[in-house]
């Protein structure tokens, strides 16, 4: 791994600015690599952003403002990987339907936005009441 950072923020929107700062603070250090210049930082922090936002949003709708949002961030050489964490009740993401096409919506696009900035997007639920959305951009087709 060339490079990891953890951020730790409360389940409100308004730490959106604190996340996107953090995630750019990141991505910075990692312009001496030529594949991650130009718009993959567009892509990724769009990204980023849906999944925060979701987390915010959805899982944590019923939770106190103060249930932390945990993100972290690593770089590999081949790999940029984000993962963010909540403490919501889990969703089934094969279960969500994607807006028919046309269809003007002011939501419901973010999982669906997800899967197509990056290369690989999972979550999974672990025991210990923790849900995790890892977004992953690869350096080169795989």
């Amino acid at each position: 791994m060339l490079r990891q950072a953890h951020l730790q923020v409360r389940s409100r929107l308004e730490e959106l600015a604190q996340v996107q700062q953090g995630f750019k603070a990141f991505y910075q250090a990692t312009e001496s690599e030529p594949f991650w210049q130009g718009n993959r930082f567009d892509q990724l922090n769009l990204a980023l952003t849906e999944g925060f936002t979701n987390a915010v949003r959805h899982a944590h709708a019923a939770l106190p403002q103060t249930t932390p949002v945990e993100i972290s961030l690593a770089l590999w050489a081949e790999r940029m990987e984000i993962c963010i964490w909540d403490r919501g009740e889990p969703f089934d993401p094969s279960k969500v339907q994607e807006p028919p096409q046309g269809a003007l919506r002011e939501s419901g696009y973010g999982w669906f936005l997800l899967r197509r900035l990056a290369d690989q997007v999972t979550y999974h639920s672990l025991a210990e009441g923790r849900n995790c959305l890892k977004i992953v951009k690869y350096s080169k087709n795989l």
